[in-house]
Order: structure tokens, then C-alpha cells, then sequence
């Protein structure tokens, strides 16, 4: 039931999003909103992916190239969401986002290259080359949350 409200919620806000000009943001919340049902999301692929690697699951490779490519497209809507004003509210974002933007932005950069080596690899079929480019995505989701989110 969850899952289904952030996928509708993440529906409803690219809606939105295409409404206004340049992913502008009527309300802070919005943009809180927005960028938590892209982290929702990508949280499940990487889940998924994580535990066919970990072998909590079947290995799937048509599974697994469909979520790594998700992954790719989804690594690259949050950022947009951390405008001014959506520091304040329901959100676990640390003012360093804002007050050291420039690295957190290099982070999100280095997250979306992973995220696009991973869908590569992913074409491959082969788990150990997907293994091998899945470890720096993780590693990139991680690093960021230890600098940036509450």
C-alpha cells in the first residue's frame, strides 16, 4: 500500500512538475515531497537489486536490467528538488546541503554516473559485472547519507 502512494505521489509530482516552468516548485513542501518519492523509489531498486546480488532472492538478469535502469533515471530527479525553503519541514536533509552545495552536488553527480555504469552493466547478464558496478552505487548512496541526511 505504501509503495502505491509513492508511486502516486511521484506521478502526481512530475504532473505538477510539468505544469511549471523549469521544475519550479510552488511550495517548499512540494519540492520535499517530490525528492523523497525519487529517494522511495530508487530505495526499492536498490533493494531489489541488492538482495538478487546477496542471493536473498533468484538472480534474475531481465530483473535486474529493468530495475539498474530505473536506478539510472531515477538518479537524476532528486536534486532538483533542493530548492531554497525546503530545508524546513518533514525532511531528514542536513543544512549542509545547503551550506556546502558544491560537494553535494558533486555527490549527486558521482551517484548518477554510477547509476548509468550500472545500467550498462547490467546489460551484460553476467552477475560479476554487475556485482562490480553495483559496489560503487551503493557506496555512493551511502556516502552521501552520511554527510547529508539526518
Amino acid at each position: 500500500m505504501k509503495l502505491k502512494q509513492v508511486f502516486l505521489g511521484a506521478i502526481l509530482s512530475t504532473l505538477t512538475l510539468g505544469a511549471s516552468a523549469n521544475s519550479a516548485f510552488e511550495e517548499p513542501k512540494d519540492a520535499i515531497e517530490y525528492r523523497q518519492a525519487a529517494f522511495s523509489m530508487i530505495r526499492v531498486q536498490i533493494g531489489d537489486m541488492g538482495d538478487m546480488l546477496k542471493g536473498k532472492v533468484e538472480f534474475d538478469a531481465e530483473r535486474f536490467k529493468h530495475r539498474a535502469n530505473n536506478a539510472a533515471a531515477l538518479s537524476k530527479m532528486p536534486w532538483e528538488a533542493f530548492v531554497a525553503g525546503s530545508d524546513k519541514g518533514d525532511t531528514a536533509a542536513l543544512p549542509a546541503i545547503w551550506s556546502d552545495n558544491e560537494t553535494f552536488m558533486k555527490k549527486a553527480a558521482a551517484f548518477q554516473q554510477y547509476a548509468d555504469e550500472l545500467a550498462v552493466a547490467a546489460q551484460s547478464g553476467d552477475k560479476k559485472v554487475i556485482a562490480k558496478a553495483f559496489g560503487p552505487w551503493a557506496k555512493g548512496c551511502k556516502d552521501c547519507h552520511k554527510s547529508f541526511k539526518d
